[in-house]
């Protein structure tokens, strides 16, 4: 049996406290079977006040009663707000519809232009990069730069709103940065190939294989086009007075030439045309202006007749071409054909979509790839190679004439029935006064 200490027992309602307690007290009774007996002992009723606990559920009952109140005032408030915002709603559903059809007729005139002005812009973007390079007439070029941006954002708020800027002297601003653009790259020097953008689809026309070009060394108020369709069996050169000629096909001229031509890799240069004689490895000189021939020469060790063509045949064995140094086939002079020297790249031209010549550098493509790039080039002023990574979209699939034009600082390229352009950055040197 345990002993159990007894605790005194104490007052049951503190004074102060809102709160009654209970007493448990121990003893040492024992009942008959001898188990303790354990005593609780509890206040009167008269000795706790319940009067701390009315009143706390009086005030209870009250903040109840005023948030029963004021949820009703909400709920009526809500039901009122409720109907305005069905009403408000039908009205702009309504007013969707005519934005949404204002909207829908306005992109239907405007969208055109846009897009026009967008290409333009884009033709643009890549010149910023180059710009940057240029350590003379830093303030010029901070200013087109941010002409630039002005501009793209400008085109970027116009595609959202369709309609906030005047069109016209928006298309003014890009003609007057553009003109002054051209103007800055007329003071370039010879530059290394970084990126080449687009194609711009000129026209579609012709079979899938053909050349189409301009003459480098013509002024710039001659922009006359050539055009030769077909990769073999023909004699047929039409002319175009302007590029918007051409896309509109109006023929100011049609030369029959003395012989056929084969390939693809003609050049018109300095007013006359240059192309590889059918079934030979001999170069042809016709002047556009007399109509004759004037000169002819035969390229030694040159294949013919898809002895040694590009990658997709189309008797391509001997490409000319022109740049900023003249022109090249290996390199010759534009006037007497007279080979002056000759480069062997030790590069498989089996394995070639196309070639093209910038400042003295051929480039060499894949462009027979969908996923066409520039891969390889030869520097003849260093007779040295290196293997390089510039994609470029080959956007019809089939590439069969590939050339740079110097004067437009552009590819011409045939690709599969369409006439195409692409935009290339060259990497510059900015010409001072110092160095004439």
């Amino acid at each position: 049996m345990s002993l159990l200490k007894t605790k005194s027992p104490r007052s049951l309602c503190t004074p102060g406290w809102n709160h009654c307690f209970l007493s448990l007290v121990y003893s040492s009774a024992q009942d008959a079977d001898g188990r303790c007996i354990c005593t609780v002992v509890a206040p009167e009723q008269n000795l706790c006040s319940r009067d701390a606990k009315g009143r706390q559920l009086r005030q209870l009952l009250e903040k109840v009663q005023n948030m029963s109140q004021s949820i009703e005032v909400l709920n009526l408030r809500t039901q009122r707000d409720f109907q305005y915002v069905m009403k408000m709603e039908n009205q702009m559903k309504g007013l969707r519809t005519k934005f949404r059809q204002v909207e829908d007729d306005r992109k239907t005139i405007m969208a055109k232009n846009f897009q026009e002005l967008k290409e333009k812009m884009d033709e643009l973007q890549p010149l910023i990069p180059v710009l940057e390079q240029y350590k003379t007439d830093a303030q010029l070029i901070s200013s087109f730069k941010e002409e630039i941006r002005n501009l793209s954002m400008v085109l970027t708020a116009i595609q959202e709103e369709m309609g906030a800027y005047d069109y016209d002297e928006l298309y003014q601003r890009v003609l007057r940065l553009d003109s002054r653009l051209r103007n800055c790259m007329g003071k370039l020097t010879c530059g290394k190939l970084m990126k080449i953008t687009g194609p711009v689809t000129i026209k579609t026309s012709g079979t899938r294989f053909g050349a189409w070009m301009t003459d480098p060394q013509a002024s710039q108020r001659n922009n006359r086009v050539w055009y030769m369709d077909s990769y073999t069996n023909s004699k047929i050169v039409r002319e175009y007075k302007t590029m918007e000629d051409f896309v509109a096909n109006v023929v100011s001229r049609t030369y029959n030439l003395p012989f056929k031509w084969e390939g693809t890799g003609h050049v018109v240069y300095n007013g006359s045309l240059y192309y590889n004689k059918y079934q030979s490895n001999i170069i042809v000189k016709y002047s556009f202006e007399t109509g004759r021939v004037l000169a002819q020469r035969a390229l030694e060790y040159a294949g013919f007749h898809n002895t040694y063509p590009y990658s997709w045949g189309g008797y391509s064995d001997i490409d000319v071409m022109a740049d900023e140094l003249g022109m090249w086939v290996v390199y010759m002079d534009p006037d007497t054909l007279e080979v002056q020297k000759t480069w062997n790249t030790e590069y498989s031209k089996r394995n070639a979509g196309e070639s093209f010549m910038i400042c003295g550098t051929l480039y060499i493509t894949n462009s027979h790839l969908t996923g066409a790039k520039v891969y390889y080039s030869y520097s003849t002023k260093t007779s040295s190679y290196e293997y390089t990574d510039i994609p470029f979209h080959n956007q019809y699939f089939h590439m069969s004439m590939l050339d740079y034009n110097a004067r437009e600082r552009a590819l011409y390229a045939w690709n599969n029935g369409h006439q195409v352009l692409f935009n290339v950055t060259l990497f510059h040197v900015i010409k001072t006064e110092d160095d004439s």
